[in-house]
């Protein structure tokens, strides 16, 4: 089994930063792409950033110039800066990793059990 730690969250004011990590443990092979979504109140589950076994990333929009995504493969570590937070930032963030167990079982998605961060005005 895999199963992944987030930590990191909390409470901010706008402007501030925060630095979620997101652990993975357990029977693991390897781990191709990683990527962290986030859930606001009242809207759908929406990628925030994703980043690729190679080290390519991906943003929304809205986090563009503001957000870093990262990974320590030697830690199986998802990382991810926020800084210059804002408000509409609030939500429930979820790490995802696609995660092989061994070499003769095709990957699955494994998702982390979720990190409030809450940024005030």
């Amino acid at each position: 089994q895999v199963q992944l730690l987030e930590s990191g969250g909390g409470l901010v004011q706008a402007g501030g930063s925060l630095r979620l990590s997101c652990a993975a443990s357990g029977s693991i092979f390897s781990i191709s792409d990683m990527g962290w979504y986030r859930r606001a109140p009242g809207k759908e589950r929406e990628l925030v950033a994703s980043i690729t076994s190679g080290g390519s990333t991906e943003y929304a929009d809205s986090v563009k110039g503001r957000f870093t995504i990262s990974r320590d493969n030697a830690k199986n570590t998802l990382y991810l800066q926020m800084d210059s937070l804002k408000p509409e930032d609030t939500g429930v963030y979820h790490c995802n990793m696609r995660v092989r167990r061994s070499s003769w079982i095709p990957e699955y998605d494994y998702w982390g059990q979720g990190t409030q961060v809450t940024v005030s005005s």
